[in-house]
């Protein structure tokens, strides 16, 4: 299956030619130059505007890079064979070079100040392409936030959980995202999920994740004594409140899968952008859930 798999991802990528790429700078924090790279179909039109991915990249908050191969090949799927602008972002990698990482020696106290500033982060960079939109080409009302992992994790907090994380967001009032595609991500507290920032929602989980939880259960599966002992809501409760609240959903269940649906589903990409954009573009509630068994 790896096998085919693989095959599947060359294949893949010797498909994607070459867009037009620009990368801008939205913030400098500290010692950090925050970037992203903004791909732009080639056959563009000066007058057009584009529904746009953005995209952030996984790694624990510690490692991974926008240009990162997997990243950067889904953004240009995108581009290339969706017609979006694709963008792949970088952020603050806040755990990087720290003792302790992001598991269970990290504190509870650490780890939602990492999920803050980088939903912080998230945030910044779609108002960035909000104020830009025209230069960038995006349409942006049809704005889809994306992260695999920890990157899962920032864009679901920023898009669901601004006001419990943003001290100031007013100063977002113009950012609106129009759905969201989570790789093995969760969110601190899905009653933060109203039908006000409900969205289209494509969620990818397996149910034995020993990282990200599925259910309600603790982030890294920590126990109660430990310092970095914290709740987290998964893909599965993100996916009963969307139900309650009528908001159309694609959730992708793998039984007794880990960490590794975290991965992104190169070979399932058509079925995720057309959900989009039956959801988003043409205003469809749908409702769907796939369970497969571990391979």
């Amino acid at each position: 299956m790896k096998f085919v798999i693989n095959i599947f991802v060359f294949l893949f990528v010797l498909s994607l030619s070459a867009q037009n790429k620009a990368t801008y700078t939205y913030a400098i924090k500290g010692k950090d130059t925050l970037k992203l790279d903004v791909y732009t179909p080639e056959n563009i039109k000066k007058t057009d505007t584009l529904p746009v991915l953005l995209w952030m990249h996984g790694g624990g908050f510690a490692v991974g890079h926008r240009d990162y191969i997997d990243d950067k090949n889904l953004v240009k799927y995108a581009t290339k064979e969706q017609n979006y602008i694709g963008i792949s972002i970088s952020y603050r990698l806040l755990r990087k070079g720290t003792k302790t990482g992001f598991g269970c020696d990290c504190s509870k106290d650490e780890k939602l100040e990492t999920f803050k500033q980088v939903a912080i982060d998230y945030m910044d960079v779609a108002k960035y392409v909000v104020e830009h939109a025209n230069k960038l080409q995006v349409d942006t009302t049809k704005i889809i936030a994306g992260g695999s992992s920890a990157g899962a994790e920032g864009i679901l907090n920023a898009v669901f959980m601004r006001e419990y994380f943003i001290d100031n967001a007013e100063a977002y009032s113009n950012v609106k995202f129009a759905g969201a595609f989570s790789c093995a991500g969760a969110i601190v507290d899905a009653s933060y999920i109203t039908p006000d920032n409900a969205v289209p929602t494509v969620l990818y989980h397996g149910t034995k994740d020993q990282l990200v939880p599925y259910g309600n259960a603790p982030h890294h599966y920590c126990a109660p004594t430990k310092d970095g002992y914290l709740m987290l809501d998964g893909s599965k409760i993100i996916a009963d409140k969307l139900e309650d609240f009528e908001t159309s959903f694609y959730f992708n269940i793998v039984k007794d899968a880990g960490h590794e649906i975290s991965r992104i589903p190169y070979e399932e990409l058509d079925i995720v952008f057309n959900f989009f954009e039956r959801t988003v573009l043409n205003d469809e509630v749908i409702q769907t859930i796939i369970i497969k068994t571990k391979q």
